[in-house]
């Protein structure tokens, strides 16, 4: 069986072990990036691809008179034409829930961070600003705790429960609000009356129609000023001149976002200018642990072995 995988620098930065995934194959091709002009040239004649974000469409699989499987070494498949593939026959699998814990501790960093002020206060040392004061500590940043603060969590799969179970470990009072016009089960606060409650808000949700721009102007006027909103989900979630907007004029405490509407952000970003104040943006990472990066590998691995052996398993098509 022949194998391409058309951009695994998107997973692996040398620091993963692959011996598996090329033992399951006659012959694997790696390629570490693939421009769109060489996608058919490395695909025509291959009986399986992978690919993250490389895409897989209808008129390239219908030049792939071999192709039997494609190989997604992520969660989101919009970047493969499933139903074609499906009409075909070509089997289409994903991976799934691999980063997990890589994403809640994320959360839980970027909160702490917030929390105690953390970058502000490197910057001053890094300054020379506590080298200067006639005091043993300095304490010009706010720092607040998390126990005894609300968390209020939109999207409670299993990420938002993640997160949910160390909030609690901090001593957190944890609240799961339902998305707007979805009322949910009794268990879970309407989104209007979630916004005021929550000392810290974080996003866990997918970017659907009806979450895009689901926290804009009037969401973060109905918040706390004191408040820190959470963003691990999806760029479009937030609306981000919204966000800027209200980190200036402080309607909110702060923020940190790990995800943005277009990534990577080569045409600038409204939140990437550095005079906003109390934001932290960081490059869509918190999935990107060594541990999930190496659960990806090895559920891709599950996924081909199943899938020679006629049992597919996390298809999707």
């Amino acid at each position: 069986m022949k194998a391409v995988y058309l951009d695994y620098k998107s997973l692996d930065q040398d620091d993963l072990n692959l011996q598996g995934l090329a033992a399951i194959f006659d012959e694997l091709t790696l390629y570490p990036s693939t421009a769109k002009a060489d996608v058919l040239s490395r695909v025509q004649d291959v009986d399986v691809i992978i690919t993250n974000k490389v895409l897989i469409d209808a008129d390239l699989i219908a030049q792939c008179p071999n192709l039997k499987m494609i190989q997604v070494s992520a969660t989101g498949t919009n970047n493969v034409d499933s139903a074609v593939a499906k009409a075909r026959g070509i089997v289409v699998c994903n991976c799934q829930a691999y980063g997990t814990a890589a994403v809640a501790q994320h959360t839980i960093m970027l909160m702490l961070n917030l929390a105690t002020s953390f970058l502000r206060y490197q910057q001053k040392v890094q300054q020379g600003e506590w080298q200067k004061t006639d005091q043993f500590c300095l304490l010009n940043a706010p720092i607040v705790e998390l126990s005894g603060k609300t968390l209020g969590i939109l999207g409670y799969g299993e990420l938002g429960k993640a997160v949910a179970k160390l909030a609690e470990a901090f001593g957190m009072k944890v609240i799961i609000g339902s998305l707007p016009n979805r009322p949910g089960d009794a268990s879970r606060v309407p989104f209007q009356e979630l916004l005021p409650q929550a000392d810290f808000l974080s996003l866990h949700c997918p970017l659907t129609e009806e979450t895009r721009d689901l926290i804009s102007h009037a969401e973060l006027d109905a918040m706390k000023s004191g408040a820190f909103l959470i963003n691990c989900a999806r760029g479009g979630v937030i609306n981000e001149a919204a966000l800027a907007q209200a980190l200036r004029e402080g309607k909110i405490a702060g923020a940190a976002v790990d995800v943005l509407t277009v990534e990577p952000p080569k045409e600038g970003n409204v939140l990437l200018d550095p005079s906003i104040p109390n934001l932290i943006v960081t490059p869509h990472n918190a999935w990107g642990s060594v541990d999930a990066r190496q659960r990806i590998v090895d559920q891709m691995i599950e996924n081909i072995k199943a899938f020679q052996s006629g049992q597919p398993i996390r298809q999707v098509n």
